[in-house]
């Protein structure tokens, strides 16, 4: 093993995954810069959890040998890589990347093209819906409690704490030009970056930490926060069950979406994803099992009644509702 600041180190290499921050014109760089002393037919390989990867590897010669290989954080413990097929590439180089993946230990998931691709699309999803009840409570203790409660690892606001918010920040800016204006948007984590608060590494965030601890203490900057931003919503209370409920429709819905546009061939590939990226309860099977065992039907009914509470901010999948009628995923060839 060598460390080299030289991308002429690499000149013999078969395949390179590009690791660097969230930026495409950094990742485009990056690849050409590999393009320039790689073979040909080397394997180039993105680590992006989010970017396109047709986008990160315009230009380069030999498309077919690009590929997604999105290893979950810390990478040397989650057990996760989706492997990204792209537009061109060839069932030579995605069997090499899931030939690597279980090299390295880890279990390979295939996922299509799209915006946070299986995991962060789902995730994203599920912040909002937390988002939006913690700002009807004025409140984000009870979120992250009912989640552990339900087997999760880590509530979603100590895990933005986590991983920091300084991403998410930057994807939301990235995508603020085609949101669509009738979705509901919740300020507050914007607030909070704004203010220079991203989480464990800056002592704040979410919660505010002690030096040398990591224990989340609840911090009355983000409560003015959370009232400022909720001021003309009226206040509401949901119960650990209410919540429980809510994240799990929405997961689901968004994870019907992902069968229905082809970006998983499998609602297990969706729950692998889940399990292995997420720690979403092994002994539940994932949210497309979970939403099987206790009925899709009454899933469907939440994720309705949470499309109800606001107009245009949620759409309610046409494969979710196929499913409940058919009696699972299965069913319908997921």
């Amino acid at each position: 093993f060598a460390c080299s600041t030289s991308y002429g180190a690499v000149q013999q290499c078969e395949l390179a995954i590009e690791v660097v921050f969230e930026d495409l014109d950094v990742k485009r760089t990056v690849f050409a810069e590999l393009a320039a002393v790689m073979a040909p037919d080397a394997i180039l390989a993105t680590n992006t959890s989010y970017i396109n990867p047709n986008a990160i590897a315009e230009g380069i010669a030999g498309p077919e040998r690009v590929v997604g290989m999105h290893f979950f954080s810390p990478a040397h413990i989650m057990k996760l890589c989706e492997v990204v097929r792209a537009e061109h590439t060839s069932p030579e180089t995605l069997a090499t990347a899931f030939w690597l993946t279980k090299v390295m230990g880890k279990t390979g998931a295939l996922s299509g093209v799209c915006e946070g691709f299986i995991g962060n699309r789902i995730l994203a999803s599920y912040r909002r819906v937390c988002e939006y009840m913690m700002e009807d409570m004025r409140d984000i203790v009870p979120v992250d409690r009912a989640m552990k409660h339900f087997g999760l690892p880590m509530g979603p606001f100590e895990l933005m704490d986590l991983a920091g918010l300084q991403i998410g920040w930057s994807t939301r800016k990235r995508l603020a030009p085609t949101r669509d204006p009738n979705q509901r948007y919740s300020t507050v984590a914007d607030t909070l970056c704004e203010a220079g608060r991203f989480g464990q590494k800056t002592g704040a965030g979410w919660y505010k930490y002690k030096e040398g601890d990591r224990k989340p203490k609840p911090d009355p900057f983000v409560a003015d926060a959370i009232a400022a931003a909720a001021a003309d919503r009226p206040k509401r209370t949901f119960s650990q069950d209410d919540i429980q409920r809510r994240a799990l429709a929405v997961m689901v819905n968004e994870g019907a979406k992902i069968l229905q546009e082809g970006i998983a061939a499998r609602s297990l590939d969706i729950d692998m994803v889940k399990i292995f990226g997420y720690g979403f309860p092994r002994w539940r099977g994932g949210p497309m099992k979970q939403a099987e065992l206790i009925g899709l039907n009454k899933v469907l009914e939440d994720m309705e009644m949470v499309a109800a509470d606001d107009p245009g901010s949620w759409d309610v999948s046409q494969t979710l509702r196929d499913a409940a009628a058919a009696g699972g995923f299965g069913k319908l060839g997921f």
